[in-house]
């Protein structure tokens, strides 16, 4: 167990949903339901100690980018440490809701796809339904593009927080302490599969 992890959590427990870091099956999981061998422009929100984000990170294209949302300070100056060589990734010291204006300042339109493993069962109902306004007006309208998310719970899905997506796809991890839901919300119905050859139009260079 990282040290880092366990002194974040204690401090702040509301925030940092699990105790210890994803386990690699739940990483695994998380990350294959992203084609990322085209170039992409990808966000996480709240990447902690970064175990999904290196693996993404390990597996995205040379030429795509990847925006981090951490909210604790000193995950975040971790992950700035630990990211620093790699031009591809922002670290940002930032709340998920300004997903939209970090992007315009870096250039860049919209998200092919956002990772999330913030307890949205934590947050209160305005901030959440404003987020999750957000994070779909944030996603480029292809058939690919989607918001991933990793969960205690299912409430996204299952109380309809996320109608306002076109479809989903969910499975339980129990190969994790705790075990989690990984659900997927694509942005459209159906698209294009040229848009996958990297022609996203979301500006990742």
């Amino acid at each position: 167990m990282s040290v880092l992890f366990l002194k974040r959590f204690l401090k702040r427990p509301r925030q940092i949903a699990s105790i210890i870091p994803s386990s690699r099956t739940l990483i695994r999981k998380v990350v294959d339901k992203m084609d990322l061998s085209v170039p992409r422009v990808i966000a996480e929100y709240g990447p902690g100690e970064g175990c999904h984000t290196r693996e993404i990170v390990r597996r995205m294209h040379p030429e795509s980018r990847l925006l981090l949302f951490e909210l604790d300070p000193e995950f975040a100056s971790h992950l700035t440490d630990h990211f620093r060589p790699d031009p591809r990734v922002i670290v940002l010291n930032a709340d998920a809701g300004s997903l939209s204006e970090q992007l315009l300042c870096n250039g860049l339109k919209q998200c092919d796809y956002i990772v999330s493993g913030i307890p949205f069962s934590l947050l209160d109902p305005e901030k959440k339904r404003a987020l999750l306004r957000a994070t779909f007006d944030a996603l480029t309208p292809a058939y690919h593009a989607a918001f991933i998310i990793y969960q205690v719970t299912n409430e996204l899905k299952e109380k309809g927080h996320c109608d306002h997506f076109a479809r989903t796809e969910s499975e339980y991890c129990l190969q994790n302490i705790p075990p989690m839901f990984v659900t997927k919300f694509y942005r459209t119905l159906n698209g294009h599969p040229h848009h996958s050859n990297g022609a996203n139009g979301n500006g990742a260079h």
